[in-house]
C-alpha cells in the first residue's frame, strides 16, 4: 500500500486530464475580504462572516447581488440559510459544505472552481468564520459533544476515552519520529516559528504584529505537546475570512487583478486518519501532502522549482517544515537543514513560506488567510511581498486528506 509514496515514484504522464482543464487557466480569486483577527471578537459567527464577505465582495467591485455560490465546510458553525438571509443574496444556485478540518482548507476552492467553470454559478464566496479563541476550544469537555458527530472516524473510539484528544498531541508522535529519524534538532525546529513572527511584524492585520520573537525566545518558551513548544503552535483566532471565484472571462470587467488557478488537487490516500496515521510503513512523512503536490505540478505542468512563494498550512511547525520536504523544496529529511538560518524562506529565500506570518503568527482560520496573502502575492500587495511572483502555492492541512491549489498572474 501506498507504494508510489515509498519509491516516490507517480505518473510520468505530464499532460492534465480534460477535467482539470476544465478549472485550468479559466477560473480566478477575483475578491478577498477579512475581518479583524482577535482573541475575543465579542461577535457571533454569522456576524464576522458577513463583514469578511461584504468585504470581499467590495474588493471584486461587485454586488452582493451577483453572488449565488457559497463553500465552506462542514465544520462551520453558523447555518448557510440564515448567511444568506443576512446578506440579502437573492438566489443561490449552488452551495457546498466540505468535509474535512484543515485540509479542506483549499477544497473550498477546488469545489468552488468546479461549480463556476461547469456553469453551476457565476460567483461563489467563499468563507470561513468562527471564534475558535473565545469559544469553541480543543479538549474542553463541549468539545467531544460537538465536534464528534462531524469528524468521526472510527479511530477516536480507541483514544479519546484516554485523553488523546487534540491535534498537537496526535501530530507530536509522527512529528517526533521524524526529528528522530532524520535527526532533526529542537534548535533547527525553532527557525520556522521565528521566521513567521518576522514576516508578521510587517503585517499590521497579524495577531501577533509589535510582538516580535527571537530564536532564543523560542528556546525558552514552555513545552505543550512533546516536540512542540508554545510557540510552535498555531495562534487561537476570532475571525473570518472569505474570497470569491468567478471566469476569467468575467474578472476581465472587475476591479482587482485575477490570481488565475493554475491548478487545484485534493488527496484522501488509503489508510487515511485524522492526524493519527501510524499504522502505515512510514509515519515520518506526509503522503497526502506529497500526492496533492505531484497532482499540482502535473496539472500546472511545473516544478517545485518555479513556485515563488509558498502558503503551507502550519498549525504546527512541523507540519510546515514537512510539507517543504514532501512538496519537494528539499530532500527527504533536509527539512531541518533547509530551514535552519531562516534564510531559505525568508523573503529573498529559495521558497519565501507563510509570508503574511502564517497560521503561527498571522491568524488560524483553517487556512483561508493562507489563500488570501496567496492572492496578495499574486496581486503584489502582500505586507512581505517576494518579487516579480509568478506562481504562487497554497496549501490544506497536514496529516490529514487535503488539498492545495497554484495561482498564477
Amino acid at each position: 500500500m501506498l507504494q508510489e509514496y515509498m519509491d516516490r515514484k507517480y505518473r510520468t504522464d505530464n499532460k492534465p486530464s480534460v477535467e482539470a482543464n476544465l478549472i485550468k487557466n479559466n477560473v480566478a480569486i477575483v475578491g478577498i475580504g477579512q475581518t479583524q483577527y482577535t482573541k475575543n471578537s465579542g461577535r457571533d459567527e454569522l456576524d464576522l462572516a458577513c463583514e469578511a464577505i461584504q468585504n470581499a465582495v467590495d474588493d471584486a467591485g461587485l454586488k452582493m447581488s451577483d453572488i449565488d455560490g457559497f463553500d465552506t465546510f462542514i465544520l462551520d458553525r453558523l447555518s448557510l440559510p440564515m448567511l444568506i438571509n443576512s446578506l440579502g443574496t437573492p438566489n443561490v444556485r449552488f452551495s457546498c459544505e466540505v468535509s474535512g478540518g484543515g485540509g479542506a482548507g483549499c477544497a473550498v476552492a477546488v469545489h468552488a472552481a468546479a461549480a463556476v467553470a461547469t456553469g453551476q454559478a457565476d460567483y461563489v464566496c467563499c468563507y470561513r468564520s468562527l471564534n475558535e479563541a473565545s469559544g469553541h476550544r480543543y479538549g474542553r469537555g463541549d468539545d467531544f459533544i460537538e465536534y464528534m458527530p462531524v469528524a468521526l472516524t472510527p479511530n477516536y473510539g480507541y483514544i479519546w476515552p484516554l485523553g488523546f484528544v487534540t491535534p498537537l498531541g496526535w501530530a507530536g508522535v509522527w512529528g517526533r519520529r521524524w526529528m528522530h529519524e532524520f535527526n532533526i534538532t529542537r534548535e533547527q525546529l525553532g527557525w520556522w516559528p521565528v521566521v513567521l513572527r518576522e514576516y508578521a511584524q510587517n503585517n499590521p492585520e497579524a495577531t501577533y504584529f509589535g510582538r516580535p520573537m527571537t530564536h532564543e525566545d523560542y528556546m525558552e518558551s514552555p513545552m505543550i505537546v512533546d516536540p512542540l513548544k508554545l510557540h510552535d503552535c498555531c495562534v487561537n483566532t476570532d475571525g473570518a475570512a472569505a474570497y470569491i471565484i468567478t471566469t476569467v472571462e468575467r474578472a476581465k470587467d472587475l476591479k482587482q487583478t485575477p490570481a488565475i488557478i493554475a491548478a487545484s488537487a485534493q488527496c484522501c490516500p488509503i489508510e487515511q486518519e485524522i492526524q493519527t496515521i501510524y499504522q502505515r510503513p512510514s509515519i515520518s512523512g506526509l503522503v497526502e501532502t506529497w500526492y496533492v503536490g505531484q497532482e499540482l505540478y502535473r496539472v500546472a505542468e511545473c516544478g517545485p522549482d518555479d513556485i515563488d512563494v509558498a502558503q503551507l498550512y502550519d498549525p504546527y511547525s512541523i507540519g510546515g517544515i514537512i510539507q517543504l520536504e514532501e512538496l519537494g523544496f528539499c530532500e527527504r529529511g533536509e527539512g531541518g537543514k533547509f530551514v535552519e538560518g531562516g534564510d531559505n524562506i525568508r523573503i529573498d529565500g529559495k521558497i519565501p513560506c507563510n509570508t503574511a506570518g502564517g497560521l503561527l503568527s498571522e491568524a488560524y482560520l483553517h487556512g483561508w488567510n493562507l489563500v488570501i496573502e496567496g492572492v496578495r502575492q499574486i496581486r503584489g500587495t502582500s505586507y512581505n511581498q517576494v518579487k516579480d511572483v509568478e506562481l504562487s502555492m497554497v496549501t490544506g492541512g497536514p496529516g490529514v486528506a487535503s488539498s492545495g491549489i497554484i495561482l498564477r498572474r
